[in-house]
């Protein structure tokens, strides 16, 4: 056994075991609120020997491509339990205020109590809203970069707009959609359309013009037409940078249906339940809501990354990645 993998097998129980005893002793009686010196210094021990753990697992090199995952999965773990056990003890060993910060296993309690209320509010933001605005605007988005690529008139004059439009801010469009499309989901939907459209729009254009001349002239030469090259090379070639852009709109699209939800929505959806719970100074449950579309963005994104791999793995940036 390696002076590494010892330490990894020595300090990786402390951190875990001493950080519960951390969070648990936080609660006592005597501790929350008036957390002492000893109560300090073993948090800052805690986190010492997390960190180092970390670490050393971190510069291990299996050799399996079931060990790399594993180690890739292990660093962020220890490091998300590091941060949550820090944050029931310090939030609780200080006596935070709840309405300022709740611990995480109040925020943990609420998500349990709250699941009704939190199932249709995900129901409505995300499978009613961010999803349908994700397929418009990425598909839009697409079609219009081939359209430009078709007719470089068109992509001459389209793409600076595209730039420029593309930084509009979300709380100037959200309330144009809702005067158009009304209070419900197709004004969200529209909102995270126009989101997500363009980054789809620049990256499956610089996706379109990644293709080599040497490719181009060999489908020339098998007297290949626009349409039969662009399914055959130019889409495939592109297909990285699409799947960038539908990473990034995977965020964006749910970020853009919470905040349009702000500006007028049914008494139902994340956005709605986060500005309610927050003028009521309920904080655990606009964590538990956060906590959600946390939740349900990272399963989305994972989602996509997880297509990208198979449906782009005999490309060479995966190859060799």
């Amino acid at each position: 056994m390696t002076r590494r993998a010892a330490r990894i097998g020595l300090l990786t129980p402390v951190a875990l075991i001493g950080g519960a005893a951390l969070a648990v002793a936080a609660h006592r009686s005597g501790t929350a609120g008036a957390a002492g010196p000893g109560f300090w210094l073993a948090a800052f021990l805690v986190w010492l020997a997390a960190t180092l753990a970390a670490r050393d697992i971190a510069a291990l090199e299996p050799r399996t491509a079931t060990g790399r995952r594993l180690v890739r999965l292990s660093v962020p773990l220890l490091f998300g339990l590091l941060v949550l056990v820090l944050w029931e003890a310090l939030v609780v060993g200080v006596g935070v205020p709840a309405v300022l910060m709740p611990p995480p296993s109040a925020i943990a309690a609420r998500f349990a109590t709250a699941l009704p209320v939190l199932g249709a509010d995900f129901v409505q933001t995300c499978l009613k809203s961010a999803l349908p605005g994700y397929v418009i605007g990425s598909l839009s988005g697409l079609g219009v970069a081939i359209l430009a690529d078709r007719l470089p008139v068109l992509g001459r004059g389209l793409l600076p707009v595209a730039n420029v439009a593309s930084a509009l801010p979300i709380v100037g469009i959200a309330p144009i959609m809702v005067m158009w499309f009304g209070f419900d989901w197709p004004s969200k939907a529209a909102v995270v359309a126009v989101m997500t459209f363009f980054p789809m729009l620049v990256q499956a254009g610089a996706g379109l013009a990644a293709t080599g001349g040497i490719e181009r002239d060999l489908m020339r030469t098998y007297a290949a037409g626009y349409g039969r090259t662009l399914l055959s090379l130019r889409l495939p070639m592109a297909l990285p940078f699409l799947f960038t852009a539908l990473k990034v709109n995977a965020t964006l699209a749910l970020i853009g249906a919470i905040v349009a939800e702000f500006f007028g929505t049914p008494i139902v959806g994340m956005g709605f339940r986060i500005s309610i719970e927050a003028a009521r100074l309920s904080l655990d449950m606009v964590w538990a809501e956060i906590a959600l579309a946390a939740l349900a963005g990272s399963a989305f994104y994972g989602l996509i990354a997880l297509a990208e791999r198979v449906a782009t793995g005999w490309h060479p940036s995966v190859r060799t990645g």
